[in-house]
């Protein structure tokens, strides 16, 4: 027994990930962003239900939230050529500066009086311009610093970090925003992010990606990899699709919270307490599921979360939506971990970077749409039943994906099968 003890911490999918000597000295770094970015999560709805006309608050909260992430589509093509050749480390922490000084000039235009809805929308989109670079950067420098067979373990340790940050995160902001004001847990956030660039400037060493990496190719060359590859275009459209049906959730929790159950911001951090508690675990497990096929997987949690979001949308009550809620988080924790893991054995280390940044673009445009499509669909139809809208709409996804791999399956030889699965369980 005091052998088999000895030996768990080693035999574990997530050692070679949290002993490495350069991962370990960024993952602190990753752990503190994350706690800002779980109570961001209340933060910016509740900042811009504070600062919008009453009437147009679905509306100010979806665009809010846009502007927190779409912006980075636009800046995966216009950086395209100044940031393709870079290192990981160098994306990720010019992702951090840049949504360190847009945030922390948030709660400074508030204590100068000049803080309005319009301005705020601003800042958080400036926030934004870097962000699909700066996740490029953090699963590209897994990639550059392990071995394939480590990738999924490793992109699970990032995913359980968020989880962790989502069960702490939410409910700190609420009791934060009660006390001080949902502005300054934004300034709180912006700090984070400092501390995480600072991490990325001393924790690696410099690197010369000038000489590993290629340089001057087209702003779009990522996409283009993606177009010309069958496997990663599916999945990038099935991720789009899913992304995209969760976006009105981000504007029909709220008001569901304030308008249905008549709750403050403290429930609607529990909510995301609960999903972040699942996906903590999810997170946990997505590492040992390498052996598991992982395109099959990734459609199973599509259908899998559409039925979790359900009781939400029935409006049942607390008592079964929030372990419901729970659950959702649960099945959507390894979902990111393992399609970066198809991206990772699919594309060479060289277009990583770009192909990763694209498919970030892509995924953060689908989750704004979505956003911005719940504004008026929670104004024409109400906070819950746009909520079981998007339910239905994801299990009918999940199962329209599943019939296209089926069909795809049986075109193919015996042969390519075995490769594919055995290429997924490396």
């Amino acid at each position: 027994m005091p052998s088999d003890t000895a030996r768990f911490p080693r035999s574990s999918p997530y050692w070679p990930v949290v002993s490495h000597p350069l991962l370990r000295r960024v993952l602190p770094g990753l752990a503190v962003s994350a706690l800002g970015d779980g109570m961001a999560v209340v933060a910016v709805t509740w900042l811009a239900i504070q600062l919008a006309p009453q009437d147009q608050r679905g509306t100010w909260i979806a665009i809010a939230v846009a502007a927190y992430a779409l912006p980075s589509a636009a800046g995966t093509v216009i950086f395209g050529r100044l940031l393709r050749g870079r290192s990981g480390a160098q994306l990720a922490g010019w992702d951090a500066i840049l949504r360190a000084t847009a945030l922390a000039a948030i709660p400074l235009a508030y204590l100068s009086g000049v803080l309005t809805i319009g301005l705020y929308v601003v800042l958080l989109a400036a926030s934004a311009l870097l962000h699909s670079w700066g996740s490029a950067g953090r699963f590209t420098l897994i990639a550059e610093l392990l071995p394939q067979r480590h990738h999924l373990p490793a992109n699970a340790v990032l995913t359980t970090i968020s989880g962790f940050a989502t069960i702490v995160g939410p409910p700190l902001a609420g009791i934060l925003i009660g006390w001080a004001g949902a502005v300054w847990v934004i300034a709180i956030d912006a700090a984070t992010f400092a501390v995480l660039a600072l991490t990325y400037r001393l924790a690696l060493p410099a690197a010369d990606s000038a000489h590993r990496y290629e340089r001057g190719a087209s702003r779009t060359a990522g996409f283009a990899v993606i177009r010309h590859n069958p496997a990663l275009l599916g999945l990038l459209v099935l991720s789009f699709g899913f992304f995209f049906l969760v976006g009105p959730v981000y504007v029909a929790m709220p008001i569901h919270i304030t308008d249905d159950l008549h709750a403050s911001a403290t429930l609607l951090g529990i909510y995301y307490t609960a999903f972040g508690i699942g996906g903590l675990v999810g997170g946990v497990v997505a590492g040992h599921l390498r052996g598991w096929p992982l395109r099959t997987t990734t459609i199973g949690i599509v259908v899998g979360f559409g039925v979790a979001m359900l009781p939400l949308g029935l409006g049942a009550p607390v008592g079964l939506s929030l372990p419901a809620f729970a659950l959702a988080g649960l099945i959507w924790a390894p979902y990111m971990s393992m399609s970066m893991a198809l991206f990772q054995r699919s594309t060479s280390t060289a277009q990583l970077p770009a192909v990763l940044a694209a498919n970030g673009a892509v995924l953060v445009l689908a989750v704004p749409l979505g956003t911005m499509l719940g504004g008026p669909l929670v104004g024409v139809i109400g906070a819950r039943p746009t909520l079981l809208l998007c339910a239905v709409a994801i299990v009918a996804l999940g199962l329209i994906a599943g019939g296209f791999a089926i069909s795809r399956r049986s075109a193919r030889s015996p042969g390519d099968s075995a490769v594919t699965e055995i290429s997924a369980s490396r």
